[in-house]
């Protein structure tokens, strides 16, 4: 929904967008939920007044429709930590974002560090049980192995309002192919925001686009509606 920002903490979400979340929250009777790789509490304050259901950290952490928040178990991650900022140290364009159960090293920064940051992280995890290194958009995560946004979509779809509606996912990662892959074989549509290869059916260019189908999309059903 909105354009990656030089810092993970410095993302600005437009006022007109949150109205139109808002406005699409209220037109589906509450059956809208963020599903991102951040952490609950960060979405939460980008949204700020919203307060939506929500599944942070690629699904590790989720908060249903009712309020319920579901944890899962996070395995330790101390190999993890100590490779990345070993790493951070030597190159000051690094960034390490700890969150609960996950690791990531951001080298957005630095993207002619990708290589070396990938052997590094990898060389950790496969020796972390139970964890997982997902690569993101300029970002490798380490999270738990159960986590993902895939689940995390289906753990919604079994709940009210949700249940018995047909799912669209709309993303911009590599890390959101796993969302595109669950709603289309449940019968709804992924939407890739962006370049790159996808498995999404439907493609919109950058996130202004998106920004502005969801403007028409709310101005529309309000037509419909009056």
């Amino acid at each position: 929904m909105v354009d990656i920002a030089p810092q993970p903490h410095a993302v600005q979400v437009p006022p007109p967008l949150i109205a139109a979340v808002r406005s699409l929250y209220e037109l589906l009777d509450g059956a809208v939920a963020v599903i991102s790789g951040r952490p609950i509490a960060q979405i939460d304050n980008f949204l700020l007044p919203l307060r939506l259901p929500v599944a942070g950290v690629h699904g590790a952490e989720r908060r249903g429709a009712d309020g319920t928040l579901v944890l899962l178990h996070a395995e330790p991650l101390d190999l993890v930590e100590h490779a990345a900022r070993a790493l951070a140290a030597r190159h000051p364009g690094l960034i390490v974002e700890t969150k609960r159960g996950s690791l990531a090293l951001h080298y957005r920064q630095a993207p002619e560090l990708a290589d070396e940051c990938l052997l590094a992280m990898q060389a950790a995890v496969d020796q972390s049980p139970g964890v997982t290194l997902l690569h993101g958009k300029m970002v490798l995560e380490a999270k738990p192995g159960g986590a993902s946004k895939g689940r995390a979509i289906q753990e919604f779809l079994a709940e009210p309002p949700f249940s018995g509606r047909t799912p669209v996912f709309i993303g911009d990662d590599v890390t959101d192919e796993a969302g595109f892959f669950t709603v289309q074989r449940l019968g709804g549509v992924g939407i890739k925001v962006g370049e790159g290869d996808t498995a999404a059916w439907r493609r919109l260019p950058d996130p202004a686009a998106l920004r502005r189908e969801l403007e028409a999309a709310v101005a529309a059903r309000l037509t419909r509606t009056a």
